[in-house]
């Protein structure tokens, strides 16, 4: 890798990675410290997986702050292709020079109408030919939710950081984005795709860092209640539910208590706000349940 791709200098070694992580309140374990340092360092692209809510799309965010570059996201979904997530021309502009050239009674070939005059940039584009500073980080969000063969789509950006247009050839990045793809699991990706980059499973935090990412995101909130919620939500899931809650949840239902001045898991206080958590009706069933039994079920 050339020096004009070697991003190692934005970081010192896991460590700083972690430290300065910490500095814009999100916390990593040291597994997903050196995975970010690594992807960094040997220019790869990077695939996290976990189940939802455990901070995947927020380690990416967090890492553009840090980093001070822009963060540009690409939200997958079915069907998402080539005019979404990479380029597009701009038809309405086309249609206009064609009208403005016959009004001069001049004519248009194609080689006049697809020029980088006409180009749209989607995200994937837009970061390639980023000219900023410090690499844009490329959030390819959810890849999972996305067809099969958009997957094949991205083969020569990840391999090479390079788009190829038909009319108008190669587009390599002078510096390659920092890319990070984010997956839930809910189909399995094509083997080339994972060929192409790094990889890290973020699971659930531990009861302790858990609870340090409450006291920061819900500054206000009581710190029994923090360690109450923290306790509670690593037991129910363990029950047999349809989506455990992740630490999105978590924030979400320790913000919903600490408007509401709880300071304890009472069940008369706390049922009502279990639909931060449990987003099924049978979840909420087993989660109240869970709830009823108090913490000696534990």
């Amino acid at each position: 890798m050339s020096a004009d791709h070697d991003l190692t200098g934005l970081f010192s070694g896991p460590d700083e990675v972690r430290q300065r992580l910490d500095r814009v309140d999100y916390l990593v374990d040291d597994g997903l410290a050196m995975a970010l340092f690594l992807a960094l360092r040997l220019g790869r692209p990077l695939l996290l997986e976990g189940e939802p809510g455990v901070g995947k799309t927020a380690a990416a965010k967090a890492l553009a702050r840090v980093l001070g570059t822009a963060l540009i996201r690409l939200q997958c979904y079915e069907g998402l292709g080539v005019p979404e997530a990479l380029y597009e021309w701009n038809h309405q502009r086309q249609l206009l020079a064609i009208r403005l050239a016959e009004a001069r009674s001049e004519k248009l070939g194609e080689a006049d109408l697809f020029t980088a005059d006409f180009l749209l940039e989607r995200p994937i584009l837009r970061a390639v030919r980023d000219a900023g500073p410090v690499p844009p980080v490329l959030l390819i969000d959810e890849i999972d939710r996305a067809d099969d063969e958009f997957e094949a789509l991205l083969f020569e950006f990840l391999g090479e950081a390079a788009i190829t247009i038909p009319e108008l050839g190669t587009f390599t990045a002078a510096r390659p984005p920092i890319v990070v793809l984010t997956s839930n699991r809910s189909r399995e990706l094509h083997d080339a795709l994972r060929r192409r980059c790094l990889y890290h499973w973020i699971d659930y935090p531990s009861a302790v860092r858990a609870a340090e990412i409450l006291r920061r995101t819900v500054p206000g909130a009581d710190a029994a209640l923090i360690n109450a919620a923290t306790a509670f939500v690593g037991r129910v899931r363990g029950l047999d539910l349809d989506k455990s809650p992740g630490m999105a949840e978590t924030i979400d239902w320790v913000g919903a208590l600490s408007a509401l001045g709880v300071t304890d898991l009472v069940p008369d206080q706390v049922v009502r706000t279990l639909g931060a958590i449990a987003k099924t009706p049978d979840d909420r069933d087993l989660i109240t349940a869970a709830l009823a039994a108090g913490p000696q079920e534990r």
